[in-house]
């Protein structure tokens, strides 16, 4: 290793900065950090949800150039185009190769709609700003119909190889309290249909129980199990020989890598095997995998952030022995906020791996009162304080975790959580 080690991050989303501002403020300058994302800013993707319902999508980007500089964290724009584990380095698609003493590999996840047949010719999908935005197009569109007096029928469809379909939720949730507020509610039918055992399979019983009483409240026509064959123009096919039509139909696709990683070890949908504790890619101690690049089932930004505090705290031992007196490993918690428009679900779930591919995670057995599951309109003041806070934090090129700010933020969630769920 050099005299100051160099630490290759590769992505700019959740776990990618997450890393480099948590090495920056654990380690100081005893480190020189370099980062190298496909694009010059963050996109605080979960609250692309607010798009189609008019949300306002500039405030979501926060440019990285300045926040890195601050840091004394060397910028790259480019693609990745080959990494050389050997080597620890990696090549850009400029021709630009960075080498370092440790590379983090957090380059997340990417949808692939193909593997449905039919899904991508027919169905919305929810992923960039961009097809939010489409998205609120067609909610307008099938708006408009209604207020002729045409019925509508909006069908979503969890498929198989999603590895978490809470923002389509999310979305199913907003369009009924849209319509509602609308008073068009009862000229829209809405089905849902999911490939899980349960709504939100992972989460546990307690969130299942929550979407089955606010399905029956609504309206909602739901369907667990229901795995997706084909889609058509205007129905969808499941394996079990259901048929249901659709006017509109919106779906959350299957994920993969969004990067091939040819020359490490990875699943069959391209994510990189890592060991539970330090997310370090099996075989390779000195590259690490935090976010959705990595193997754990679950892909979502708070454990995102998890991963990428256990890499920075367990990178932190190695370059700096004994700074840390106990250095975390990651530890799944799940927490998260899910948005209706007229009041908000907060879900706090301890995970634990199963080990077989149906279902690949589940609530931890020794999970106990943390485990905490509630609903109240005061929820949704907790996510826009996530919203503003985040941001905030990225800004100012810090981590979501680390120093006063978030112990104030853990402090008011689990006060809330104590109040406001069980």
């Amino acid at each position: 290793m050099n005299a100051k080690p160099q630490v290759i991050v590769v992505g700019g989303g959740f776990a990618g900065l997450e890393t480099a501002f948590g090495l920056r403020y654990l380690l100081g300058d005893r480190v020189q950090l370099s980062l190298a994302a496909d694009r010059e800013d963050f996109l605080f993707k979960p609250n692309t949800i607010y798009l189609p319902f008019g949300g306002t999508e500039a405030p979501l980007h926060i440019p990285l150039p300045d926040p890195l500089f601050r840091r004394h964290i060397s910028f790259h724009q480019g693609t990745v185009t080959e990494v050389d584990p050997d080597a620890l380095a990696v090549e850009l698609v400029d021709g630009t190769r960075l080498r370092g003493d440790f590379l983090v590999l957090a380059t997340g996840a990417a949808m692939r709609p193909q593997e449905v047949p039919g899904l991508a010719e027919h169905a919305q999908t929810i992923w960039t700003p961009r097809q939010m935005r489409s998205l609120g197009r067609c909610f307008q569109e099938l708006k408009d119909a209604a207020q002729t007096g045409r019925h509508q029928r909006v069908l979503f469809l969890v498929p198989p190889n999603n590895k978490c379909a809470g923002p389509l939720y999310e979305i199913a949730f907003m369009l009924d309290t849209w319509l509602r507020r609308a008073n068009l509610r009862p000229l829209v039918h809405l089905t849902w249909t999911t490939y899980e055992a349960g709504y939100i399979q992972a989460f546990g019983p307690r969130l299942h129980q929550v979407v089955e009483r606010e399905f029956a409240a609504r309206g909602i026509e739901g369907h667990i199990s229901a795995v997706v064959k084909k889609v058509f123009h205007e129905e969808v096919r499941y394996a079990d020989g259901a048929v249901r039509p659709f006017d509109l139909l919106v779906t959350f696709p299957p994920y993969a890598s969004a990067v091939d990683y040819r020359e490490l070890p990875h699943d069959e949908r391209g994510f990189l095997r890592t060991h539970p504790d330090t997310r370090q890619v099996r075989g390779h101690p000195q590259i690490y995998a935090p976010g959705d690049a990595g193997d754990f089932p679950m892909k979502q930004a708070f454990l995102a952030f998890l991963q990428a505090d256990a890499v920075a705290q367990h990178l932190c031992t190695v370059i700096e022995p004994g700074l840390l007196e106990r250095p975390r490993p990651f530890e799944p918690i799940s927490m998260c906020v899910m948005e209706m428009l007229d009041k908000a679900t907060f879900a706090q779930v301890p995970l634990e791996e199963t080990g077989i591919p149906a279902p690949p995670v589940r609530v931890a057995a020794d999970a106990d009162g943390a485990y905490r599951v509630g609903t109240s309109p005061l929820w949704r003041l907790g996510k826009k304080a996530l919203g503003i806070y985040l941001p905030v934090r990225f800004r100012a090129g810090r981590p979501f975790h680390g120093g006063r700010p978030w112990q104030a933020m853990e402090l008011a969630l689990k006060g809330m959580s104590r109040v406001l769920a069980s």
